[in-house]
């Protein structure tokens, strides 16, 4: 058998778990971010969360709200503040989407998953998504648990 070879560039940063949860996810969009030195470098360390974070245009921008970055410790006299406004980068097209998007009924960007991409660059996963209800939560947690209760029935029938 042949090994697959991972790429040592590709990493997950943060991931929302509670996204898909939370919200029906319509599509994702792949965004670049603006970072200063000892953000990447703290980011690479592995420091990050964006699970209590959004995504929204202003002004013809796209910017990430609310993400935390821990502090980076080697860097003393460039820090970074931790929770500042970081802006997303996207096409003018995908931007417009994305504007229309949220100004229909219930629509959010939230953002999914941040990473380091094969090229080493680091990237942010943005979700168009609309809330879900307690009824939809509800019935996403039935077909999660009946899936594990089959695999476990096809375990025990081996």
């Amino acid at each position: 058998m042949a090994q697959q070879k991972t790429d040592p560039n590709y990493k997950v940063v943060a991931e929302n778990r509670r996204a898909r949860f939370d919200y029906a996810i319509e599509r994702d969009i792949e965004c670049g971010i603006i970072l200063e030195g000892s953000e990447v470098k703290s980011l690479r360390a592995g420091g990050a969360n964006i699970a209590e974070s959004y995504a929204s245009v202003d002004n013809g921008e796209l910017w990430l709200t609310n993400s935390y970055v821990a502090p980076y410790e080697q860097a003393k006299s460039f820090r970074h503040e931790e929770r500042r406004r970081r802006k997303l980068l996207v096409s003018r097209k995908e931007l417009a989407d994305l504007w229309n998007a949220t100004q229909r009924k219930g629509m959010t960007l939230v953002p999914l998953v941040l990473y380091f991409n094969h090229r080493g660059k680091a990237k942010i996963k943005i979700g168009i998504a609309k809330g879900k209800k307690n009824v939809d939560k509800r019935e996403t947690q039935a077909k999660r648990d009946w899936s594990r209760q089959k695999q476990r029935l096809l375990k025990e029938n081996r």
